[in-house]
């Protein structure tokens, strides 16, 4: 996923002048998770370059330079780190698009890795989709594989709206084939990565490949779990979460963020609203706990497992 991003990058900066890179680190040493390796060599310090350790002023910055024209692609180091930027992202970039009637865009795409997985210290394996899907006016998306990754990111970077990029830090280093084009589902579509008609598993980001292991266990029990990648968090994709609701009859959610008020919750009511009389089973959910992320020596118990995923799912199947 790292070398998918990255050529999305280099892709962009060559393809448009207007499209800038920059943020703590992604200069000179190409970023902590290396995902702007070689792109400062490659384009000069003045389309990709360093900043202060300011995310508020990271944020800030691209709002002005999306007055004067420019394409700004910044990077917030870690998901937590992006809080300090949260009153630039939610009164500006988020609302300046409709402020200014639509005479100014904002195509500022704002790349975090993110969630767990990686045993990382406090402040570095948080799941922030909740407060950016809740703020009107931004895309969101989380992609799951390479090829999802490159075009996920090329499709924000055209954007004329601001997109917030969830790269799944556990998947940086994830490989797999791919071909890396823009061509396929675009945001806000949703993919089916495995069929089913037991029960669908809608999920996101790292935890995809979680539960595609978890639908290939129940596969050997004989319980066929569809499983569906929402690749976008806003706008969702409600047609296809409903249609395999009434195609399965039975649901479970899967994410890290924890379960209060999380994407579940939304995921949730869209069936209920769009599905309720397609409904075998009460829905279930699947999350991180109520608690802050936890140290990294219990980080396996906090995250959604194989088995728990596989337990909701057997137990939406015999209700």
């Amino acid at each position: 996923m790292v070398a998918a991003l990255n050529a999305a990058l280099r892709d962009a900066l060559a393809d448009d002048d207007r499209v800038l890179v920059f943020g703590e680190d992604v200069g000179r040493s190409g970023g902590v998770f290396r995902v702007t390796d070689g792109l400062q060599v490659e384009f000069g310090d003045r389309r990709v370059f360093d900043t202060p350790i300011s995310e508020s002023g990271i944020a800030g910055a691209a709002v002005g330079l999306a007055f004067a024209g420019w394409r700004s692609v910044v990077e917030m180091q870690f998901d937590a780190f992006s809080y300090p930027a949260l009153e630039q992202i939610v009164d500006h970039v988020a609302k300046m698009r409709e402020r200014t009637r639509g005479r100014v865009d904002m195509p500022i795409t704002i790349r975090m890795p993110a969630f767990g997985g990686i045993k990382g210290k406090e402040h570095h394996g948080e799941s922030p989709e909740t407060f950016y899907v809740h703020t009107a006016g931004l895309k969101v998306v989380a992609p799951s594989n390479p090829g999802d990754a490159y075009r996920l990111l090329r499709l924000a970077i055209a954007d004329p709206d601001p997109v917030i990029v969830l790269e799944p830090k556990a998947r940086y280093w994830a490989k797999a084939e791919a071909t890396l084009t823009l061509e396929g589902p675009g945001i806000g579509i949703a993919a089916t990565v495995r069929e089913g008609d037991a029960a669908t598993i809608f999920t996101y980001g790292a935890m995809v490949a979680r539960c595609l292991d978890a639908a290939e266990a129940l596969a050997g029990d004989g319980v066929f779990a569809r499983v569906v990648d929402l690749r976008t968090l806003s706008p969702l994709d409600t047609e296809t979460i409903a249609r395999c609701v009434r195609e399965t009859g039975r649901a479970v959610v899967v994410h890290e963020a924890p379960k209060t008020l999380g994407l579940g919750a939304e995921v949730t009511a869209c069936i209920v609203e769009e599905a309720f009389d397609f409904l075998e089973a009460p829905v279930r959910r699947v999350t991180g706990y109520d608690v802050p992320y936890p140290p990294a020596t219990i980080e396996h118990r906090y995250l959604p497992s194989v088995r728990r995923i596989t337990a909701a799912v057997r137990d939406v199947v015999a209700y």
